[in-house]
């Protein structure tokens, strides 16, 4: 079980000129009878999902392998594109999109179970990739990148390539880089699934404490339902289909038993 997350006292800085944080009350993705198949239909992923997800909500996903969970994440996150059904982010269909890769750089921030840290780039240049399809100067990117770095506890590693990082390190970068484009959406498909239970406590607040202070609308797939108590709202997948989705805090915990 993981304890109460306390706020850290630094701020995360803010993009110049950032909107401002969408009512709570927005729907912000609606997904309509989503199915997802593979190998010519022998492989159903998803099975008619419906659900909505609201700006500012932190909602965990759980289930068990071949679930569906991870699968739905990358939907979310424009990097795959369902077999039929219907995907709408703030009211348009995604599938009418004329680019994908453009919503992922002006809405998506990714954090993977694997880092996915680009291992010939220090630090400061792994989170200043996600920029380059702002426009932004050198400068500003370094800056940015700089004081994001800073703001994970990561500006005495700097120059540091990843494999001269921890796990937990490696992490707050990817976290870093994540918010490097100021993104609506944080999608987090098992972040401290490669972690040991210290770092996965300190990776989970800076999460937390990320979501709260932006506002973000954080997406966090696991497989440990303590994680999940953290969230707003939990979704709980089987077999490709959403069998519950409830508060956080109306978990039975005998959930915990329930997820491989």
């Amino acid at each position: 079980m993981l304890p109460k997350l306390a706020v850290p006292a630094n701020r995360l800085p803010l993009m110049p000129d950032a909107p401002a944080d969408p009512p709570r009350s927005e729907v912000v993705f609606s997904l309509q009878d989503v199915r997802r198949e593979f190998d010519d239909g022998h492989v159903l992923a998803l099975r008619g999902v419906n659900l909505e997800i609201r700006a500012g909500e932190f909602v965990a996903i759980i289930g068990g392998s071949g679930s569906g969970k991870s699968t739905l994440l990358s939907l979310l996150g424009a990097l795959d594109t369902p077999s039929s059904g219907s995907i709408r982010f703030q009211g348009k269909e995604m599938s009418e999109m004329p680019d994908l890769g453009e919503f992922r750089a002006r809405h998506v921030g990714f954090v993977f179970q694997s880092f996915l840290l680009l291992p010939t780039l220090t630090a400061l240049e792994n989170v200043q990739v996600p920029m380059f399809e702002l426009g932004w100067s050198r400068a500003e990117r370094q800056r940015r990148a700089g004081e994001l770095l800073q703001a994970v506890g990561m500006e005495h590693r700097l120059d540091h390539m990843p494999d001269k990082l921890s796990g937990g390190e490696r992490q707050r970068v990817a976290i870093a880089r994540s918010l490097a484009n100021e993104p609506d959406i944080l999608l987090a498909d098992e972040p401290t699934g490669n972690l040991d239970s210290q770092n996965s406590v300190q990776i989970m607040d800076l999460l937390c404490r990320v979501q709260r202070e932006k506002n973000t609308t954080m997406i966090l797939v696991t497989h440990d339902p303590s994680i999940a108590r953290l969230a707003d709202r939990v979704i709980t997948m089987k077999d490709g289909q959403v069998i519950a989705d409830q508060p956080a805090d109306r978990m039975a915990p005998s959930s915990a038993g329930s997820i491989s």
